[in-house]
């Protein structure tokens, strides 16, 4: 069977197993641009009557599928087809068995190596949603997301494309950005045209990077302060002491611990959390899960600002806050995968009904502090189709008096937890 030889070119010259698949090749197939790169190479001449381009990867691949059992194919990419290129999708499209990858350096490392920075730590990640406005791709991250990313991981690489351009990202850093106090140090790169002859490096801060456009194609780094490495701030375990809130309305350090256990959060998704008061359950699951939704529902406009002042000081830009009351505005929400609910002010049963409408499988947690709460929780996940279970917290914490420790026990929490599959 023929393969279908994925060549990745700009950077280098061909080595001999990229040269000798070119070169016994059928058709090479490009697009403008590349074929624009490909004319320095010293293999033009000798395929350039093979070349077909094409006015879009759908064509390509359409091509592709009609020719490759007859003919031996080329396809020409930028750099490392298999760094969020055309590899990924001529193995989707015909798979792995068919398709052999020749790669060039990815755009990346030249990026890295132009800037004089090390990659190491560093999250790679694409912006660029296709080349068809209308068919955009739904990208892992959302250039919204960057502020708190930079937050987490010190330092980062984007791909970019016209909508989400260096521009566009250095104003979403420095409108809404999760390092705000430390703006300062925040140093952005724009590499443009990376291996023609007028690529260009320039740097500078967030402020004077919006300020200007750039030429496509082109890579962003992004440094922040500290560069810390992935994973870093995802502590768990806030005290109650370190989170804004009023008149002792929070859920409890050892209830909150048990509440997020039972809930089981995914790495990804929407969590709805509903009568969320301070936004302490709220907090800890963003800061655990950075590319989960959090979705912080609350009625009291003294907590909404609570829950403000706790997102800005813990840095979690995934976390929504919503002044309103549940069920009111469940359904303009996105379909959640968690629930918690710590108020319900009386909807209970209203509330579990809107959300069970709304996902599929998934788990909702309500803590109840009355008999009559914990009876209707039971009765409400099981009447929506939840299998039930409950686990009932009994605190006491050390109190001293004099110079002896006494143990002061708090009110019980009913913890129950429903879960559809």
């Amino acid at each position: 069977m023929n393969k279908i030889h994925v060549i990745g070119i700009g950077f280098r010259p061909l080595d001999n197993r990229a040269k000798k698949r070119l070169l016994a090749s059928d058709d090479v197939l490009a697009n403008s641009r590349l074929l624009d790169v490909f004319k320095n190479y010293d293999e033009y001449e000798s395929v350039k009557d093979r070349i077909i381009v094409h006015g879009s990867v759908y064509e390509v691949m359409d091509y592709i599928r009609e020719n490759y059992k007859k003919k031996k194919i080329a396809l020409l990419a930028a750099g490392d087809p298999m760094f969020f290129g055309i590899g990924r999708l001529a193995i989707e499209r015909f798979g792995q068995d068919a398709v052999e990858v020749c790669p060039d350096l990815s755009s990346m490392q030249v990026a890295f190596s132009r800037v004089r920075e090390t990659s190491n730590n560093a999250l790679l990640m694409s912006l660029h949603g296709g080349p068809d406005p209308e068919k955009r791709r739904k990208m892992e991250h959302e250039i919204s997301e960057v502020p708190g990313l930079l937050e987490m991981y010190g330092k980062i690489a984007i791909l970019t494309d016209k909508v989400n351009s260096p521009e566009k990202i250095a104003e979403t850093i420095f409108r809404r950005s999760a390092v705000s106090s430390q703006l300062s140090a925040v140093k952005i790169y724009v590499c443009e045209k990376l291996g023609y002859d007028d690529e260009r490096i320039t740097s500078g801060t967030p402020e004077e990077i919006l300020n200007k456009t750039f030429e496509h194609p082109n890579i962003v780094i992004i440094k922040g302060a500290g560069g810390r490495g992935q994973g870093a701030g995802n502590k768990f375990g806030l005290k109650e002491t370190e989170i804004a809130h009023s008149k002792g309305l929070i859920t409890k350090d050892e209830v909150r611990a048990v509440t997020l256990h039972k809930l089981r959060l995914p790495q990804e998704g929407v969590f709805w959390d509903i009568g969320a008061g301070s936004g302490s359950v709220s907090i800890e699951a963003a800061r655990l899960c950075p590319f989960l939704k959090v979705i912080a529902i609350e009625k009291n406009s003294e907590q909404i600002e609570h829950i403000k002042t706790n997102k800005e000081k813990f840095k979690v830009m995934n976390l929504e806050p919503v002044r309103g009351e549940a069920p009111d505005w469940l359904d303009d929400f996105p379909a959640p995968d968690r629930v918690f609910i710590g108020g319900s002010a009386g909807k209970l049963d209203a509330i579990v009904k809107a959300a069970a409408g709304k996902m599929g499988a998934g788990i909702i947690v309500v803590n109840a502090t009355t008999i009559e709460t914990l009876n209707e929780a039971v009765q409400s996940l099981e009447k929506y189709g939840f299998e039930v279970s409950v686990s009932e917290v009994s605190i006491s914490r050390s109190k001293k008096i004099k110079d002896k420790r006494h143990m002061s026990a708090l009110n019980p929490i009913f913890i129950v937890a429903g879960e559809k599959n």
